[in-house]
């Protein structure tokens, strides 16, 4: 089969399918793509690019301003594939950026599933859930029925529709929800498992931690309020309290990815964490930055609790891969973390907004216990049975794209990846 995947940050979401489908030699895979290209065997990356117009759009436009020239660079790049030959039977394409907006266009033919990720509502959702910051004035709720504007485009123009979890799916106005498919990108649970023996060294500090210590881990991509970075501080300090030999290391960035900006200059984590400084010992709360991927899964490994807090939104592999891992989950009793954590079955949820209950359940956790053993077997098992990359989710994928396309990508990687 031809497969063209699009996706602003390829691989992102089709990291697996890439691998996975480039490996067939039945295949010919192509992917389109604005950031520096990653190598994949058996797979042609093409990095693409556009000319900002230098004309200044409405307020309420400059996203979809952005997405129509993502769209139309992405469409001259496929416009050169196909005159060099290359017509796919099927797209996989992430519409959140625009780059999808212009494909059918360029390959009528060709039969498109877009991965829908989240669509923004008024209630309900991650823009009234958070009572620490202002509700939404008129403009901004006007503004955000625009920033849904590419997604409906997506919608009306792709053949089919991917979501990767039920909550998200659910998202979506009735019309379209029927034509959206839940399956989840998958975690490799074969690399994603529990090691007894598993040990991670800081660079600072220079000690090295193993299973059995006390160790909380707490990860986002960046740390923000979406992701109750701001909860997770306040409950800092009576974790650390109570439990005298636990250290607590934070992993991510001091960027923003989703909600809003503090001034220029300023952070979400040095902003919350002047609140507790004085109530801790840095020694035992530390942040580690980004990690590359092996030490971010060795410190998973030896994780004691790992602590994930969501707005309801979308839902993060770091808290599958925790479970995979073998961890015990303190989560939000949010949404889309309850979709996958029931609470003392395979995890503990936690009130998003109680730093006071955030902490009884790490403290819990820590405390140990023949039940809390029993609960990391149960988080593992969950993401074996629901959402295992090669046995599950990537199956479920391979038919749903033969069912829309008439034929399936070849696996042929399938055993390697196993």
């Amino acid at each position: 089969m031809k497969i063209l995947f699009v996706h602003q940050n390829f691989p992102g979401q089709y990291k697996h399918q890439a691998r996975i489908f480039g490996a067939d030699p039945t295949n010919e895979v192509v992917a389109l793509t604005m950031a520096e290209p990653v190598q994949i065997p058996g797979v042609r990356v093409i990095r693409h690019a556009w000319n900002r117009a230098q004309t200044t759009p409405h307020a309420f436009m400059a996203d979809l301003d952005l997405q129509v020239q993502r769209g139309q660079s992405a469409a001259h790049a496929a416009a050169q594939l196909k005159a060099e030959g290359f017509s796919p039977d099927l797209i996989l394409a992430h519409p959140g950026w625009g780059e999808a907006m212009f494909l059918k266009d360029v390959f009528p033919a060709a039969r498109m599933i877009c991965f829908q990720e989240f669509y923004y509502n008024p209630t309900g959702s991650d823009i009234d859930f958070d009572p620490e910051f202002p509700k939404a004035d008129a403009n901004q709720l006007f503004q955000l029925r625009v920033r849904n504007a590419n997604i409906l485009l997506s919608l009306a123009s792709a053949d089919a529709h991917l979501s990767p979890t039920r909550w998200q799916a659910a998202q979506f106005p009735p019309p379209f929800r029927e034509r959206i498919r839940v399956i989840h990108d998958g975690i490799d649970t074969d690399a994603v498992r529990p090691d007894p023996d598993a040990w991670v060294e800081l660079a600072s500090g220079g000690r090295r931690f193993r299973r059995g210590d006390e160790v909380v881990t707490f990860v986002n991509r960046n740390f923000e309020p979406y992701r109750g970075f701001h909860s997770f501080m306040r409950a800092v300090p009576r974790i650390l309290k109570a439990r005298p030999n636990a250290t607590i290391i934070c992993v991510g960035g001091d960027d923003v990815s989703y909600g809003a900006r503090l001034p220029p200059g300023q952070s979400w984590k040095a902003h919350y964490l002047s609140e507790v400084a004085s109530q801790v010992d840095p020694d035992r709360l530390r942040f580690v930055g980004k990690l590359p991927w092996s030490i971010y899964l060795d410190l998973l490994k030896v994780s004691a609790c790992h602590v994930y807090l969501t707005y309801p939104f979308v839902l993060s592999w770091s808290l599958m891969e925790a479970m995979s891992a073998g961890g015990a989950v303190v989560g939000s009793a949010t949404q889309p973390v309850q979709e996958v954590i029931r609470h003392g079955d395979n995890g503990l949820l936690a009130d998003f907004f109680s730093p006071d209950e955030i902490a009884d359940r790490v403290c819990q956790v820590l405390a140990g216990g023949p039940e809390i053993e029993a609960l990391r077997q149960r988080a593992r098992q969950t993401i074996i049975r629901d959402y295992d990359l090669t046995r599950v989710c990537l199956p479920q994928l391979a038919a749903f794209y033969g069912e829309v396309a008439g034929q399936s990508p070849g696996l042929g990687g399938m055993a390697a990846a196993a």
